[in-house]
């Protein structure tokens, strides 16, 4: 979080968030509220409350147009042109050799895809979807819409007493919806998009909100009493817990997706159709044909390793890197992400990271740390 303060954006509740305190930092280009009352008690408070974050520094792009799904599975991996109305999936958007340029998600709203991408990447992501979809395919930014995420275990609970209405009569309520599904819903005449999804492992709902209007929508949820406003340190630590990457640091254009340990992205018909950007290298990887591959790691005593160290063998050689760091406020001790050789990725596997020159023992753990809570549907 140390980019140029200078030309940052600003958020549509920019000023809303500092007058309740919030220290702001420089993030994927725009000053967001890193912390509230502190990041150990408002992850904690995500973990057993609700939680308000604020990610409007997402990209959120619509895709219209007759095959558009169809267009987007050229560079992504993902059975888009299955997907059902209402439908959310995860997939990634990739090089034409196969690296990661971004992950996303992808929602079917019934008449056209609605995306949300990363917000450092989002306009990277705009131009090469642009020139890569044909002419007959629209890519608009939904840069006059503001994205709100309501995350934790009361979080269904808080959105239910603000009485929002499907947008239409026989749809779901936003709390009927479970796990990757997504509606278009009406609040006080204010069109929202909500989905049942996010990024802490909990159980919750991004909104996508008009800008001049989410304040409005951010004053109703903090004045429930399970709701306060939550800032991007918990939200890191949180889905840090949750086993989830965050593009730039867990996984880069130089990361194929099975190194990435994300080969559930590659969709089983695509895997045989094979007709995705880079798919030759990319499926000579899969399932587990990658030299290396990302994995948890608990880190023994109570110093965190972080972004930057390096795993290293038993001569000192680096053989792999940690990417993601950080203390568990939930587990109480350290953990991480690293890229490790395969033949090292075992659960329980010792690893040994080395941090500004002190050598740290750690052991290759299951992910998620913290079991996700997801509302997900029963299966018959």
């Amino acid at each position: 979080m140390n980019e140029n303060t200078q030309n940052l954006k600003q958020l549509p509740l920019g000023d809303w968030h500092r007058s309740l305190g919030a220290r702001m930092v420089p993030f994927a280009g725009y000053e967001m509220p890193v912390q509230y009352e502190g990041v150990m008690a408002e992850h904690i408070w995500t973990r057993t409350e609700a939680g308000l974050f604020d990610v409007s520094h997402m990209g959120q792009l619509q895709l219209m147009g007759e095959g558009a799904a169809e267009a987007l599975e050229r560079i992504t991996p993902g059975n888009l042109s299955a997907l059902a109305a209402g439908k959310i999936r995860y997939t990634l958007l990739l090089a034409q050799n196969g690296g990661i340029l971004d992950d996303l998600m992808v929602t079917n709203t019934g008449d056209h895809l609605y995306l949300v991408v990363n917000g450092a990447t989002k306009h990277d992501d705009i131009a090469y979807m642009r020139a890569q979809l044909p002419d007959s395919v629209a890519l608009h930014h939904l840069e006059d819409e503001a994205l709100l995420a309501l995350q934790g275990p009361k979080a269904a609970a808080a959105l239910a007493k603000l009485g929002i209405d499907p947008h239409e009569p026989d749809w779901p309520k936003p709390t009927d919806l479970h796990f990757m599904e997504a509606g278009s819903f009406l609040w006080r005449g204010i069109p929202l998009g909500i989905s049942r999804s996010g990024y802490t492992g909990e159980d919750g709902f991004e909104i996508s909100v008009p800008s001049e209007l989410a304040e409005t929508l951010a004053e109703a949820l903090l004045e429930l009493d399970e709701v306060r406003p939550i800032g991007l340190g918990a939200r890191d630590s949180l889905r840090l817990e949750a086993g989830l990457p965050l593009y730039g640091h867990d996984m880069t254009a130089e990361t194929l997706p099975v190194e990435a340990n994300l080969g559930f992205a590659l969709s089983k018909v695509r895997r045989e159709e094979g007709n995705f950007a880079g798919a030759e290298r990319v499926l000579a990887q899969y399932p587990d044909k990658a030299e290396t591959k990302r994995v948890g790691l608990f880190v023994d005593g109570r110093q965190p390793v972080r972004e930057g160290a390096v795993v290293i063998d038993a001569q000192g050689a680096t053989i792999g890197k940690v990417t993601s760091g950080g203390f568990s406020p939930t587990l109480q001790r350290p953990i991480a992400m690293a890229y490790v050789p395969t033949d090292m990725s075992g659960t329980g596997t010792g690893i040994t990271v080395e941090q500004r020159g002190k050598k740290i023992a750690c052991t290759v753990a299951d992910m998620p740390f913290v079991p996700h809570q997801y509302h997900r549907k029963p299966k018959l």
